[in-house]
């Protein structure tokens, strides 16, 4: 019970049918624009259209602005991922929420990824025991694609770290929570960039050992790769070339049975079902993938200190 009634793009280009390339296919069609209203201009559509709910879908630097124009403005808003360029923003954003009554979600997919929804299941219940050990990699070729090259600027992207990595960090928070310090190693390839290619060990109190992993240097015909293992007590799960096999210590390995959805689709799903039922967003609060930039920016501290281990703010 959804209906798509305006679409705002600065590049005319995009509303003509002239997509970007991606890094994951999502399959492509076309599609017929004129059965909506067009806009160029965020501020007019936000003035003349009835609506009651925003998909923010621009570039990281424009997030805080944009989702504060539209919450001010008495609209619910998905933001995509990452939340801000810095937790400050972050913290604006959640006011504006707050303070006009209206929902906000940050729309950070891997939560709603079946794959990730086995895993997050599993550590919650304890079925194989504590978490020993895990390995979160993700990784392709250098973002050219985007909007006059935004991606590769780190003072509009953040880098691969905030753009691409933040999956993972925020898989790890959503998993165990925040880390009570980072550890950082991170290289620059891309002048300007900020960093492409970084590893980070998450320290936790109980020693359990978590690393993940990014890099966009990978160009060629590598594609992309996104990938985990996570070792419990009494088995572990392996998730690789989109498959994801349980192999308990006791027992055969398997394949679980999953819901086909893609988790685009199911993250939408979740908040338009949020917003008819007046529910609470609680898969994906605000306040927690604000904790995700916070970790993010550790990260980004670490490195610069050359893998000295910094706290999480």
């Amino acid at each position: 019970p959804v209906k798509l009634v305006a679409i705002c793009d600065k590049d005319e280009e995009k509303l003509k049918g002239k997509f970007a390339g991606g890094n994951i296919d999502t399959g492509s069609s076309s599609i017929d624009f004129s059965k909506y209203r067009l806009y160029t201009d965020m501020d007019k559509m936000l003035e003349n259209e009835e609506l009651d709910c925003v998909d923010v879908a621009l570039p990281t630097y424009v997030h805080a602005e944009a989702t504060i124009k539209a919450l001010d403005k008495g609209f619910h808003v998905l933001c995509e991922k990452p939340m801000a360029l810095n937790s400050e923003d972050c913290a604006r954003m959640i006011e504006a929420s707050r303070r006009n009554g209206k929902k906000l979600m940050i729309a950070q997919c891997l939560r709603f990824w079946p794959e990730y929804e086995y895993l997050k299941e599993c550590v919650d219940s304890g079925r194989y025991g504590k978490v020993t050990g895990a390995y979160f990699f993700r990784g392709g070729s250098t973002p050219i694609w985007s909007y006059r090259s935004w991606l590769l600027q780190e003072d509009k992207s953040g880098g691969c770290i905030l753009d691409q990595h933040i999956h993972d960090v925020d898989t790890i928070n959503w998993l165990f929570g925040k880390p009570a310090k980072v550890s950082t190693i991170a290289k620059n390839v891309v002048p300007g960039s900020g960093y492409d290619i970084v590893s980070t060990n998450y320290i936790y109190e109980d020693g359990k050992v978590i690393n993940a992993q990014d890099d966009w240097t990978l160009n060629g015909d590598y594609g992309f790769k996104m990938l985990y293992r996570v070792n419990f007590e009494k088995g572990n799960l392996i998730f690789e070339n989109g498959v994801l096999t349980v192999n308990p210590n006791d027992g055969k390995s398997f394949i679980p049975e999953l819901d086909k959805e893609m988790g685009y689709y199911r993250e939408i799903k979740y908040f338009i079902n949020a917003l008819n039922s007046d529910g609470e967003i609680s898969v994906c609060t605000p306040e927690s993938t604000m904790d995700t930039i916070r970790i993010a920016e550790a990260e980004v501290a670490s490195a610069k200190k050359n893998g000295e281990p910094v706290k999480v703010q």
